[in-house]
């Protein structure tokens, strides 16, 4: 009961109930733009230096491209269909796969997932605020110490005041931060690619291995894993767009496309400049006002991804039982709090582990993407019970064996096995088939054949997870 009053006295896109078809008003150039603001941040520079140790510009720029739009496929099949039918987040997607219990593996990755990625980006943008304010003369280096804590702390308290607005204020600061970004991003490759060209041709990747085949690879898991990341985002993005129709164009090429795009600056300033924050290279290649210039961009990037981060773990947390009934300002304080503890305290941890916290991304969400896509599209027929996604019942068509799908946990175990197998998270060391197939595609498909064999053999003969049955699924 209370939770349905908190219902009433909350607007739709701050709970994780099902979107009504009249509340799914985004266009698709609307969604695009979001999507487009959501994925142009700091990190990719840091993907874009990852990939830079190992290629040169060209084949780089390839690998990463390739990457990127096979990652983004995955996330976009896994979640895009099941969210845009039935107006739901990433988190709700996945119940009918891991049961009324199961589902709280989904929301542990999630946190952990976005809680990492929105420290990397307020840290920087603490950074970038300190630096900004030196090139302007407003600070010196030593106040650094406790002017990045201090500006990464004053950024948690702009995304939390803009997020109290919900999906629409996303929607309303993300036009002028898409003119900013798309402007200044640009004009920033522009500069560095004219100016360098010579250096960024010569340069030799400082830990290639010897195989280029291994190199190209390595570009290209690198690629998938980092959209793969996407996979907590884009729910709570799309299911505003009225169908799948209006999603998917937007889904690859707002938030797949982009992402390549704005790494290929941090790839050619690694290659040649050493050094892939744009806040240092600006300033060494045209002085302070087109330092400050980029720091601005810096700045604006990563609060369009903070921003849609914090709004989908927030929506994630929703689903959370004690949390449900809960204000949607709570749930933002449980999404930041995190954030300004690390940002404050450890500010050094994400970017020295950026590596080891990529390969945790494969890890766990290319088998959950395998699952959900073999689940949702071949043994459902992209039908679900929407009502049974709400009632943890014993009995219900979810509820499994005491809330969990063993489907499931078999097939994230197996996925979990075959990325280690095949690449070492923390030493990069690899094994064959790796150098021909990365490590993320084989555990999406590890993951998928599992939970399919388990499905089959166990699962359904048992009568359990409501395949067949349609009662519900169409009258959302």
């Amino acid at each position: 009961m209370a939770q349905d009053i908190a219902v009433t006295v909350e607007k739709a896109d701050e709970t994780n109930w099902p979107l009504l078809p009249s509340e799914r008003v985004w266009t698709s150039w609307r969604l695009g733009l979001v999507l487009l603001v959501a994925a142009c941040a700091t990190w990719c520079f840091i993907i874009g230096e990852y990939v830079g140790y190992y290629l040169g510009f060209k084949p780089g720029l390839a690998a990463m491209t390739a990457g990127s739009m096979i990652g983004m496929l995955l996330v976009t099949l896994a979640v895009v269909p099941a969210a845009t039918r039935y107006g739901i987040d990433s988190i709700v997607s996945c119940y009918p796969q891991f049961g009324t219990r199961g589902w709280l593996i989904a929301v542990f990755l999630q946190y952990v997932s976005i809680i990492g990625w929105n420290s990397l980006l307020l840290i920087f943008f603490g950074k970038s605020v300190t630096q900004l304010f030196i090139v302007l003369g407003w600070a010196t280096p030593e106040s650094a110490s406790w002017l990045v804590p201090a500006s990464t702390i004053v950024s948690c308290l702009i995304v939390y005041v803009i997020l109290l607005g919900g999906a629409e204020a996303i929607s309303k600061v993300s036009v002028p931060l898409f003119f900013c970004i798309v402007g200044v991003g640009t004009w920033m490759l522009f500069l560095l690619v004219t100016r360098e060209a010579e250096t960024i041709a010569a340069a030799e990747p400082a830990y290639a291995s010897g195989s280029f085949r291994w190199d190209y690879v390595t570009g290209i898991e690198i690629g998938i894993v980092s959209l793969l990341s996407w996979w907590p985002y884009i729910g709570a993005m799309v299911r505003v767009a009225p169908n799948a129709n209006n999603a998917a164009m937007p889904s690859m090429l707002g938030m797949g496309l982009p992402v390549p795009i704005l790494s290929v600056i941090g790839l050619a300033a690694v290659l040649a400049l050493g050094v892939s924050d744009p806040s240092a290279w600006m300033v060494e290649l045209g002085g302070n006002v087109y330092g400050a210039v980029a720091l601005v961009f810096v700045i604006a990037a990563n609060l369009g991804t903070a921003m849609t981060g914090v709004y989908a773990t927030s929506l994630g947390l929703k689903s959370v039982p004690g949390l449900s009934s809960r204000s949607w300002s709570t749930a933002l304080l449980l999404s930041l709090v995190p954030v300004a503890l690390i940002g404050t305290l450890l500010p050094e941890l994400f970017f020295s582990n950026f590596g080891t916290f990529l390969a945790f991304i494969g890890v766990f969400f290319a088998p959950l993407c395998g699952i959900q896509i073999v689940d949702f599209l071949v043994l459902r027929k992209q039908r679900i019970d929407v009502r049974a996604l709400y009632d943890t019942r014993p009995g219900s068509p979810y509820y499994y064996w005491g809330g969990f799908n063993p489907a499931a946990l078999a097939g994230m175990a197996a996925g979990f096995v075959t990325y280690l197998y095949l690449l070492n998270p923390l030493s990069y060391a690899s094994k064959t088939p790796y150098e021909y197939l990365t490590a993320s595609l084989p555990t999406a498909f590890v993951g998928a054949l599992v939970y399919l064999l388990v499905t089959l053999i166990l699962v359904r003969p048992a009568g359990l997870g409501g395949y067949g049955a349609t009662t519900g699924a169409d009258r959302a």
